[in-house]
């Protein structure tokens, strides 16, 4: 944590909140990196490589990004190369984010590499106590016998190198043999060649090279072809891609426990204003959009609720193109009222005979003077 950002600023790009907040929560002990709480200011971190939590919720200052990348022979699995030779770093430039290895193949190793800004995701699949199965096809010289392969999957003892101390055991190993082309069969060599699959789930300098070499076999050529299950199908030596959303939560979920949860902390600001109270008779804006204007949810309770759109009767064009003419069309049983239509002249109105005053004056005596 001697290099990089500090850690409140770390907090401010992340959207926690403003660096002065970023420096409360700090001295109030409420961040942890790397899984222990600091509370001196002007701690620096990096911010893809250490871990940074606020209350327990992991903080990020830009999106996680993963890529699968397909290394080829003779590339060093490093960003910057003081020898000069090809490195990963040609690859990734172009990618517009901060990218690190994780892990390393050796210079004539070839296959899978993931590249990541997730420094926590990292740090876990690098870990001895998770056990990340890494798996290779190796071409060895000559053709196993039983034996030999036996003390392949039961682990050997390798002599130590490099900052190793003592000899030690390898874990049992899981190898099959997926090809073998024994002397004078077509095999290029007098002694045959074997291609073996084997699985790891340890990590070891040029591990395979020394276990084969502890049996008896002299490996040619080794390639990577899937770490942690994500495997080069479909890419080409010097090729890479994204990785799918579902890959990265299953690799988060698997070796970091984390279930799809927010990248970044956000914190409501402390200044912001309470909200006004409601007022009076004013609608409430839980309710729903139909409720009547003006009116408040209480103002309108016992009343009967208006009649849906939906239970209207509708009438269709063609409903109205067939129906009969209203003269002297037969009532319908049940047909709807119209209110306030004048009302319609039956065929029986129209047959009864006219009262006229003549009518009258012939039935009725007449009236003479005297």
């Amino acid at each position: 944590m001697g290099d990089g950002e500090r850690l409140q600023k770390v907090l401010a790009a992340g959207g926690v909140a403003s660096r002065r907040e970023a420096e409360t929560l700090i001295t109030e002990g409420r961040v942890k990196v790397n899984g222990e709480v600091v509370r001196t200011l002007g701690t620096r971190v990096d911010p893809v490589v250490d871990r940074v939590e606020v209350d327990g919720r992991e903080v990020a200052a830009e999106p996680r990004v993963y890529y699968l990348f397909h290394k080829p022979r003779g590339v060093v699995t490093t960003l910057e190369d003081p020898e000069g030779r090809p490195s990963i770093k040609d690859y990734v430039k172009d990618l517009g984010a901060r990218l690190f290895p994780v892990g390393r193949l050796d210079f004539h190793t070839s296959g899978a590499l993931l590249l990541t800004n997730d420094g926590a995701l990292a740090n876990a699949l690098l870990h001895p106590t998770k056990s990340v199965a890494k798996t290779y096809v190796a071409k060895v010289r000559g053709v196993p016998t039983d034996e030999q392969i036996n003390r392949l999957r039961m682990g050997v003892e390798l002599a130590p190198v490099g900052e190793e101390r003592g000899v030690e055991r390898t874990r049992p190993a899981e190898v099959e043999v997926l090809r073998s082309v024994p002397s004078g069969e077509g095999s290029v060599r007098e002694d045959g060649t074997t291609w073996l699959e084997v699985t790891l789930r340890e990590g070891r300098n040029r591990q395979i090279h020394r276990m084969a070499e502890a049996v008896g076999l002299f490996v040619m050529r080794l390639a990577r072809i899937s770490f942690a299950g994500i495997n080069t199908e479909g890419l080409r030596a010097g090729q890479l891609r994204e990785l799918t959303a579902g890959e990265a939560s299953l690799l988060r979920r698997t070796y970091l426990g984390v279930v799809d949860e927010p990248a970044v902390v956000r914190r409501a600001p402390r200044n912001e204003p309470a909200p006004a109270p409601a007022r009076r008779g004013a609608p409430s804006r839980e309710e729903p959009r139909d409720a009547p204007r003006g009116k408040s949810a209480t103002a309108s309770a016992g009343r009967p609720a208006p009649k849906a759109r939906d239970e209207r009767p509708s009438f269709k064009r063609d409903d109205a193109r067939s129906a009969p003419k209203r003269d002297g069309a037969p009532k319908r049983d049940g047909a709807p009222k119209r209110d306030g239509g004048p009302k319609a002249r039956t065929s029986d109105a129209r047959s009864a005979p006219k009262r006229t005053s003549d009518a009258r004056s012939s039935s009725a005596p007449k009236r003479t003077k005297r």
